[in-house]
């Protein structure tokens, strides 16, 4: 698997290499792609680890009304996030990818038969072979044992941490026939051995370009992640005590790492190192400021529409209070004609109850007479 995975990066760092005929312009072209590739995933971490990071005073207010409720604090948070759109993890995943193809390079640099140029395992038997008879001392080539000869295991001669590359130069030095696919390759860069480890000079440091060159790499590889780091702090999310005193040991313990890695392995890695940290850099101080005022003006127009759907809700609760008032003095007045009604009736039934003419009236007795009484019907004429 770990083959494969090499495949593209070995088909992208021998294009370049064939292009501009420099196996360090190479690395810097190849770590440039990388970046680009990996750009618009980085863009996305990048805002969301900006957003969390504008969030931070509000995830301390909630932290601090919830201090005795973990539960109700969490839920508190997550719905803060799902409210802003930020994803927490967003920015996790892809801090991890610069280690396979790290490792895959280192592969690429260490192996350069098999995982550069592409050649099968018999050829580099046959170089061994080649180199052997030719006179070409095997000892930091192969691994040999207490008698000299070289160790080999189910039919495949053992090599040295570093066989391919002293293989690959004594080959080209001496002018040994090569198989099929084989390309020459030049590992100088700016008069330094690309494929010399930092630490073996230092122990053998004599005072020249050459090594003070070699050992200069490691110290830029991990002074520029360090530049690196201390910028990337700044737009992380504020951290409680324990939080920031564990980011702040990160953003040292990972220059010295680089340098370490750096050191111990071949210079050709460092100059990937140093390559990508600076990139990096740049692409950061990039991301701040187009991001930055991007994110201000999605901000502004998050405010505008908050605004637009308050005064919405303020309009349409003044509309229903209106309409309530309305219906309101509808029952209000339907209730007032319906009381006139009944007050009239009662007025017009008690004045039934007590008018009368006065012919028909005897005393308070209002028809006691009648309706054909007449005082004078039985008078005399």
């Amino acid at each position: 698997i770990g083959y494969y995975i090499c495949v593209p990066f070995a088909w992208l760092v021998r294009l370049f290499y064939n292009l501009t005929g420099s196996y360090g312009v190479a690395l810097i072209l190849f770590t440039l792609v990388i970046k680009l590739i990996m750009l618009p995933f980085q863009m996305k971490s990048k805002r969301s680890m900006m957003r969390m990071n504008r969030l931070s005073g509000q995830m301390k207010e909630i932290q601090k009304r919830y201090a005795n409720n973990q539960v109700k604090m969490n839920e508190e948070i997550q719905k803060l996030y799902a409210e802003e759109g930020v994803n927490p993890m967003s920015g996790c995943l892809w801090s991890f990818i610069p280690l396979p193809i790290l490792i895959a390079l280192y592969s690429i640099i260490r192996q350069p038969i098999t995982h550069f140029m592409m050649l099968p395992e018999s050829a580099v038997e046959t170089l061994i072979q080649t180199a052997t008879n030719a006179g070409v001392n095997m000892a930091n080539i192969v691994q040999l044992d207490k008698a000299g000869a070289a160790i080999v295991k189910n039919g495949v001669t053992q090599l040295s941490a570093y066989g391919q590359i002293n293989l690959v130069k004594a080959v080209q030095e001496m002018g040994l026939s090569t198989p099929d696919g084989w390309f020459n390759v030049n590992y100088k860069f700016l008069g330094l051995d690309l494929t010399a480890t930092p630490w073996e000079y230092v122990k053998s440091f004599t005072f020249t370009w050459a090594v003070i060159g070699v050992i200069l790499i490691p110290i830029l590889a991990g002074l520029s992640q360090f530049v690196f780091s201390k910028l990337t702090m700044k737009t992380q999310p504020q951290a409680d005590a324990a939080g920031g005193a564990s980011m702040k040991s990160m953003m040292y313990m990972m220059p010295l790492f680089s340098v370490y890695i750096a050191f111990v392995m071949p210079a050709a890695l460092g100059v990937y190192w140093i390559a990508q940290s600076v990139f990096s850099l740049i692409q950061e101080a990039i991301l701040n400021k187009t991001l930055s005022a991007k994110m201000e003006a999605e901000e502004e127009a998050r405010f505008q529409a908050r605004q637009a759907d308050r005064q919405r809700r303020m309009e349409e609760a003044r509309v229903q209070e209106q309409q309530r008032k309305q219906e309101e003095q509808k029952k209000k007045t339907l209730r007032e004609k319906q009381q006139a009604a009944q007050a009239a009736k009662a007025a017009k039934a008690a004045k039934a109850a007590t008018s009368t003419t006065e012919a028909g009236r005897v005393g308070d007795r209002p028809y006691a007479r009648g309706r054909a009484y007449k005082a004078d019907r039985y008078d005399e004429t």
